[in-house]
């Protein structure tokens, strides 16, 4: 008797269970890799971001912020990269969530990624705004320059605004699927309920800030505190095995 046949009559002498295992394991092991990983993509949006405004509006949210503009200028642009770092988060997190969802509902799934790719687009819009107040800097204070300190003011507006609808493309797609998460207990429906009550706030407090009615950091808070709690629950728990198991038959 060769090696070859020796191995096959093992393979053939194992119980039925144990091939069943062997899929169960590596099924499991990908549920927690794509679940770890979009978890670490949630939290790291959230620090880059938060981390990359702060440092832009401690320099442009200073009086006459333009004068002092090339003292701060490795602050601001600083900033504006952390928060470009975001948009790629953003992306990746759309990318990562495509299979998955996509077996539940594609439409939702093409909703989703359309709104992270149109938000990433937008917020790469409002960075570029916030980058061209450096070399603006060195007009400012020059003779016959009064026009700088208006066309900053109106950068920084424009970022502003560019970032205001991005979080409503955002808002809109996250609602859609933590809808259907929902309903399909990708994970749990109270955190998926958090999800979808955060991120309708959130759009509200948006679409009143373009009207003027500045709320929106305030309305941001129940939609960033899930961001964090679903990353957490990700890195830990992953998304439900068996809703996870029917999404990938």
């Amino acid at each position: 008797m060769n090696i070859q046949t020796l191995t096959q009559d093992v393979r053939a002498a194992e119980p039925a269970w144990a091939g069943d295992a062997s899929k169960s394991c590596a099924s499991m092991g990908s549920r927690m890799k794509y679940s770890r990983l979009i978890g670490a993509l949630f939290l790291l949006g959230f620090v880059s971001y938060g981390t990359g405004f702060g440092l832009v509006s401690s320099v442009v949210g200073a009086p006459d912020f333009l004068a002092t503009i090339s003292a701060h200028r490795t602050t601001l642009i600083v900033g504006a990269f952390l928060m470009l770092l975001n948009s790629v988060v953003d992306v990746g997190k759309g990318v990562l969530f495509f299979p998955i969802v996509e077996n539940h509902g594609k439409r939702t799934a093409l909703a989703y990624l359309a709104a992270m790719v149109l938000e990433v687009a937008l917020l790469a819009v409002g960075i570029l705004s916030l980058l061209l107040i450096v070399p603006l800097g060195q007009y400012a204070g020059g003779t016959g320059n009064d026009w700088a300190g208006p066309l900053g003011a109106l950068l920084v507006q424009s970022n502003t605004m560019a970032y205001l609808i991005a979080m409503m493309t955002l808002s809109l797609g996250n609602i859609f699927l933590w809808s259907l998460c929902f309903r399909t207990r990708l994970i749990p429906r109270w955190l998926s309920a958090w999800g979808v009550a955060g991120y309708v706030v959130f759009l509200a407090g948006a679409a009143a800030e373009i009207f003027g009615v500045q709320v929106s950091l305030l309305t941001s808070i129940p939609g960033g505190l899930f961001e964090v709690a679903l990353g957490f629950w990700l890195l830990t728990r992953g998304f439900e095995p068996k809703a996870y198991s029917k999404a990938s038959a």
